[in-house]
C-alpha cells in the first residue's frame, strides 16, 4: 500500500528533525542511517525513499537547524523580547545552551566535522556565518570596528561553547563561558 504525499512529507520531516537533533548531540560519525531511521521507527531501506545520498541527507538535517538567530529576530518583530547584542552573547553562552547540543546552534556543535563535509552543507554553514556576522555588526552598530568585532564575537561565541563542552570539569567550563561573556559585553 502506497503513503499519500502528505504522509510522506511528514516522515521526512520527522527524518530530518531527528536525525538534525542526533547529529549536533553525537556528532555526524557518531549516528548512521540505520540508526536514525530505527529510532524514526522505519527501516534502513526507506532512507533512499526520501535522499538520494547521505551528504544531501546530512546538508538538510544540518541546514534544518541553522537560523537561530533569525527565528529571535522575527520573534522580536512579532512583539517578543527585543535582540541586542548582549541578549545573544548571553543567551549563546549560557549553561542550557551548553548542556543541550542536540537544540542548540549546529555550528558550536559540528564546526570541526563541518569542515570535511561536501559543498552543500558547508555552503548552508557558510551563508550561515555571513548572517550571523551581519546581524552581529548591525548590533554593534557605528564603532570602526563593527565587523572585525563582529567576526571576533561570532568566533569566540563558537569556540567558547565547544570548549566548554569538551572540559570535564564543570567549574572550569562555568569560568569559560562567563569569561568570554564578560569579555564581549564588556
Amino acid at each position: 500500500m502506497g503513503h499519500s504525499r502528505a504522509e510522506k512529507a511528514k516522515t521526512h520531516e520527522k527524518i530530518v528533525a531527528l536525525a538534525s537533533r542526533r547529529f549536533r548531540e553525537k556528532g555526524l560519525a557518531g549516528i548512521g542511517i540505520a540508526e536514525l531511521m530505527k529510532e524514526a521507527g522505519l527501516t534502513a531501506g526507506g532512507f533512499y525513499k526520501h535522499f538520494s545520498s547521505r551528504d544531501e541527507f546530512v546538508a538538510e538535517a544540518v541546514g534544518s537547524a541553522l537560523g537561530g538567530w533569525k527565528r529571535k529576530l522575527d520573534a522580536a518583530a512579532a512583539g517578543g523580547s527585543r535582540v541586542t547584542y548582549q541578549s545573544l552573547v548571553d543567551d549563546y553562552l549560557s549553561e542550557a545552551h551548553r548542556d543541550r547540543p542536540g537544540t542548540g546552534c549546529p555550528v558550536s556543535a559540528l564546526a570541526g566535522e563541518i569542515a570535511r563535509t561536501e559543498k552543500q552543507t558547508r555552503a548552508l554553514v557558510t551563508q550561515e556565518a555571513k548572517d550571523n556576522i551581519e546581524l552581529l555588526t548591525r548590533l554593534i552598530g557605528e564603532e570602526k570596528d563593527a565587523r572585525s568585532w563582529a567576526i571576533l564575537t561570532y568566533c569566540a561565541l563558537v569556540g567558547a561553547i565547544g570548549m566548554a563542552r569538551a572540559v570535564s570539569d564543570g567549574k572550569l567550563s562555568r569560568e569559560m563561558l562567563k569569561a568570554v561573556a564578560s569579555q564581549l559585553n564588556g
